[in-house]
């Protein structure tokens, strides 16, 4: 019984070392990145090998640990998470990428897909959906919620239907950030505040996309994002 225990937990112990994965978490928060490593070392194939508080701390670890896995907040203080992906996809074209948000998955998990990641997860969802959105992505798969893989597929099939203005696909990502928050009934110090910018430069971008939605004044542009936010939850 002794030896056949002893075989046993060798094979366990060597199996567990050669599939074990490392995964890189990038988000500003602290307390966020705590408890998403205690869910990630709950699993017995994966283990947190680093973690930032930037994007350009971030990118920095990727390069240097070679992680298989880095989970991106999109939110962060030094630009956007998209930007990010971007940067990973470019430098290091075989690495995975997850993005794990606040954001509503309908308003970004295209982008995000284009700019490179495997997967969009809500925060609001992590605990039940993380660890089997990192197997996933580490099969080689793309893991997005039922409601909005169902959705892209109708999306494709019939074509996409057209917002309000049509011209949102012309914004940058921050762009789309603040008309998200305008539309959200956002003051532009708050604003300025979650996206961790000056209000300065939310001034900078309001302008930007009144320019590229052909919108006069601010009215208009409050009304455009609350019509577009009402247009988008109407797809959920």
């Amino acid at each position: 019984m002794k030896k056949k225990g002893a075989a046993t937990g060798s094979s366990s112990n060597g199996a567990g070392k050669s599939a074990t994965k490392r995964i890189l978490l990038v988000d500003d928060h602290p307390i966020m990145r705590h408890g998403l490593a205690q869910l990630i070392r709950a699993a017995e194939e994966l283990e947190v090998c680093g973690e930032a508080g930037s994007a350009r701390e971030g990118l920095e670890r990727a390069l240097a640990l070679k992680p298989d896995v880095v989970i991106v907040d999109l939110t962060l203080p030094d630009k956007s998470g998209l930007e990010l992906l971007k940067d990973i996809h470019a430098m290091l074209p075989g690495m995975q990428c997850l993005v794990l948000s606040m954001h509503d998955e309908s308003l970004y998990a295209e982008r995000v897909l284009r700019s490179g990641a495997r997967g969009y997860i809500m925060k609001e969802t992590a605990a039940e959906n993380l660890i089997s959105a990192i197997r996933k992505v580490l099969s080689g798969g793309l893991y997005l919620s039922d409601s909005l893989a169902a959705k892209m597929l109708e999306q494709a099939a019939l074509g996409r239907p057209k917002l309000p203005g049509g011209g949102v696909d012309a914004l940058t990502d921050r762009e789309l950030e603040v008309l998200e928050a305008i539309g959200s009934g956002k003051a532009t110090k708050i604003i300025a505040e979650q996206l961790k910018i000056s209000a300065r430069t939310v001034e900078a971008h309001r302008a930007h996309i009144k320019e590229k939605l052909n919108i006069t004044d601010g009215p208009g542009l409050v009304r455009y994002a609350v019509q577009w936010m009402e247009s988008r939850a109407g797809l959920a």
